[in-house]
């Protein structure tokens, strides 16, 4: 015989309260007192009673979920993020659905899915928006934002770094070390994050009266910026610079020219990259790269989803938020 389902009505029974304050309590925000809730949980307990978060979103209407986006949980910057985004949503309540989309960022074959997923938003962490998701979600009301990605379209939020002041900071402090030849390493050709570091650093070499040396695409993937980093040596004179798009490409950048071409960091050749992932301050790499304030960016990013989803409207803004030179040992000193 199969066993009844214990209820909130079973726990407010025998905690001797209300049902309203048995939903109160397993709530996200609930008003419930000390010495209430501690009742409720502790018959909670006892019987075994765990809330029905599907029943309660029928009955509430709101299904508590925010779908994110990404593509590139390798990458470390990506991966902190989204453990900054995770423990912020929980901690309002909210249950993440987690949809992985190709390296590119095309969220075009999931969008179906992620539609069908009846989230109440929508975060994306490197990942593209194409215009027909973007007017579906606007059509249906679901807020989106995106975290260090900028698109052209109006209906969804986004929060980025000052992408284009950093590159441009990252080619000016070369060319003040007294580098001359000075390589990029950039991402994607889609990506609004490269296009932006890209013209910053080919903004402050043209302002010093130089060009870039050489340029090629490391797809914000470590074997890809490896297989960058070779074409970019092929021939002498080597680039004495390369700046990398982000640190995940940096590093692979400086085990390359170390264990395949014998070359010494910054002795031979100088590296900067981009984001300060946690690795880029190891010992081995000492890597001098420029700061995104992820904290600062998962907090906008949240406090505009949570907004347009509790006022049920969208009312989309696009924030910028400032870079931090970070000053290590892969850069070679003027003498």
């Amino acid at each position: 015989m199969k066993r009844r389902s214990v209820t909130s009505y079973d726990v407010a029974r025998l905690a001797g309260v209300s049902q309203s304050a048995v939903s109160r309590c397993f709530s996200p925000k609930g008003s419930i007192s000390a010495k209430t809730r501690e009742k409720v949980l502790a018959a909670a307990r006892q019987l075994g009673y765990r809330p029905n978060t599907i029943a309660r979103s029928l009955i509430t209407r709101s299904s508590r979920t925010v779908a994110v986006v990404v593509s590139q949980l390798d990458n470390p910057f990506y991966a902190l993020t989204l453990a900054r985004a995770s423990r912020t949503f929980q901690s309002e309540g909210y249950h993440l659905l987690l949809f992985l989309v190709s390296a590119d960022g095309d969220t075009t074959d999931v969008m179906s899915e992620i539609l069908q997923s009846q989230a109440e938003g929508i975060l994306m962490l490197a990942a593209s928006l194409t215009t027909p998701f973007a007017q579906e979600c606007v059509d249906r009301s679901i807020p989106v934002v995106m975290i260090n990605r900028t698109v052209d379209f109006t209906g969804v939020s986004q929060v980025s770094s000052d992408n284009y002041h950093g590159g441009y900071w990252a080619g000016s402090y070369l060319v003040s070390q007294g580098h001359r030849r000075m390589a990029f390493i950039n991402g994607l050709v889609s990506s609004s994050t490269g296009a932006y570091r890209r013209r910053g650093f080919l903004d402050a070499l043209l302002s010093q009266g130089f060009s870039c040396w050489a340029e090629e695409y490391g797809e914000y993937h470590f074997d890809k910026a490896r297989e960058a980093t070779r074409r970019l040596f092929t021939k002498q004179p080597y680039p004495d610079a390369v700046f990398a798009a982000n640190d995940h490409m940096a590093i692979a950048a400086v085990e390359t020219l170390r264990a395949e071409f014998g070359l010494r960091i910054p002795e031979d050749v100088s590296v900067i990259g981009f984001d300060d992932t946690p690795l880029a301050a190891w010992p081995s790499y000492q890597l001098t790269t420029v700061r995104q304030p992820v904290e600062d960016m998962v907090a906008a990013a949240a406090e505009l989803l949570l907004g347009q989803m509790r006022e049920g409207k969208l009312s989309p803004v696009q924030r910028i938020l400032p870079v931090v030179p970070i000053l290590r040992g892969s850069v070679r000193q003027r003498g």
